[in-house]
């Protein structure tokens, strides 16, 4: 009889075990998962917010370049500018739209399109004594931008 609950006990014993061990592992691949999941969404927002402070840096500098030139205060082909500005405009919004498609933060969001109404304000037709503040203004929304999407990458 007491052969019979010793292995009755080393059974029960052994299942218990097995199912312990089974749990724990289900548990630290499903950890294992999520963090991963994790690191690969925080290196896509990393990728799509340097991506989208890039182009803005670009579209400002081109449209202070366009500035210049229609100014004549600096060489340059005026109608090249502009259609330079065209693409580099459309490249700032393709960027501003997969920060969108990454990133649930509204703030951040707000703070991307702030920057491009900012740097649409560079035009060619805006008066020589307003430029300085317009591109001073354009840069630290960039700036903000980039400062806000920091918070959205940190590693915890």
């Amino acid at each position: 009889m007491e052969i019979i609950v010793t292995s009755v006990v080393a059974v029960v014993g052994t299942l218990l075990g097995s199912l312990a061990t089974h749990y724990f592992q289900r548990r630290n691949r499903a950890d294992a998962e999520r963090f991963e999941r994790g690191e690969r969404l925080r290196q896509e927002r990393v990728s799509a917010y340097t991506t989208f402070g890039g182009a803005l840096v670009n579209l400002r500098r081109v449209q202070i370049d366009r500035w210049f030139a229609e100014h004549r205060e600096r060489a340059g082909d005026p109608e090249a500018l502009r259609y330079e500005s065209y693409r580099m405009r459309t490249n700032a919004l393709e960027a501003l739209f997969r920060v969108q498609l990454v990133t649930e933060s509204k703030e951040l969001i707000e703070l991307g399109q702030q920057a491009m109404d900012d740097i649409d304000l560079l035009t060619s037709d805006l008066p020589a004594e307003d430029l300085p503040n317009a591109r001073d203004a354009a840069k630290s929304s960039i700036f903000r931008f980039v400062d806000a999407a920091r918070k959205h990458v940190e590693v915890a």
